[in-house]
């Protein structure tokens, strides 16, 4: 609940911090995004040898990123670009939050592996 509570917050300042009124949601395609890099970080950082707790992993995993990234307001927003006649614009919004979602997951997953791998060198 705790995680929650900020995940939501953070969103909505942020949201509000990034909002562009030309019709692309920039702020829930870029919130996306962060919390996609970081969840592939952080899950895959968690994992590495019991470095954090299970309850911190909730806490941080599943309440505060799950609540900071938003798929119903993405399939909201994809519905709004349909309905306004931006076909291409909502075609490139779906295509861009998946592509580039997955790709930085796989991103901050590598980083972190990469950064266990360092720590094993030192």
């Amino acid at each position: 609940m705790i995680g929650g509570f900020f995940g939501a917050t953070s969103r909505f300042a942020l949201g509000e911090w990034i909002h562009i009124n030309n019709g692309f949601p920039l702020g829930t395609f870029l919130i996306n995004l962060i919390g996609c890099f970081f969840l592939g970080w952080f899950l895959t950082f968690a994992s590495q040898k019991g470095k954090i707790r299970p309850e911190f992993t909730l806490l941080i995993g599943t309440g505060f990123i799950g609540t900071f990234t938003t798929f119903s307001t993405f399939s909201v927003e994809t519905l709004t670009l349909f309905q306004k006649d931006l076909m291409f614009m909502g075609i490139l919004y779906v295509l861009a939050s998946t592509v580039l979602g997955l790709v930085l997951a796989f991103l901050g997953h590598k980083l972190a592996l990469s950064k266990e791998r360092a720590g094993d060198v030192i």
